[in-house]
């Protein structure tokens, strides 16, 4: 092997370590947001919910951009976070490194939400999930050396 050929070879595998690992942080922070997201429960309302009401739309408005942030707001909602985990999912590129990612969820009670409005999550939901940063990247850092070794 010539030294120029073992070099392309370890950035093809830098390369495709690096966009596994990347996905893998993307897609643990989308499950984390998912998993802490509130679902309106109106036994503790103060006022009655209205008729057919069905919690979830929050949820449903976790959203990913990849080089720019989602604008407006989804219509229905996704109580169990199944839509919305493979919505997430799919917009994750193979070549995920490199590109920037955007989470964000536009419904307008969100900031309440993010700023301890639900019993669901009075640490928020965003917030709370950057804290554990250095944890999800160590993780999918730790996954990619072995599923690209």
């Amino acid at each position: 092997m010539s030294f120029a050929l073992d070099l392309q070879n370890f950035a093809k595998k830098a390369g495709a370590r690096a966009d596994h690992a990347v996905g893998g942080i993307v897609v643990a922070i989308i499950n984390k947001v998912d998993e802490r997201s509130p679902v309106g429960d109106a036994k503790y309302w103060k006022h009655p919910p209205p008729k057919g009401y069905v919690g979830g739309h929050f949820r449903a408005n976790n959203q990913i951009g990849v080089g720019s942030a989602p604008g407006g707001v989804i219509a229905g909602v996704d109580p169990s976070g199944d839509r919305v985990r493979a919505r997430f999912s799919a917009a994750v590129p193979e070549d995920a490194a490199g590109k920037v990612y955007w989470l964000v969820n536009n419904t307008p009670y969100g900031r309440r939400l993010e700023n301890g409005w639900s019993r669901q999550a009075p640490q928020g939901v965003y917030a709370l999930t950057v804290l554990e940063f250095d944890a999800f990247v160590a993780a999918a850092v730790a996954d990619a050396k072995v599923a690209i070794p």
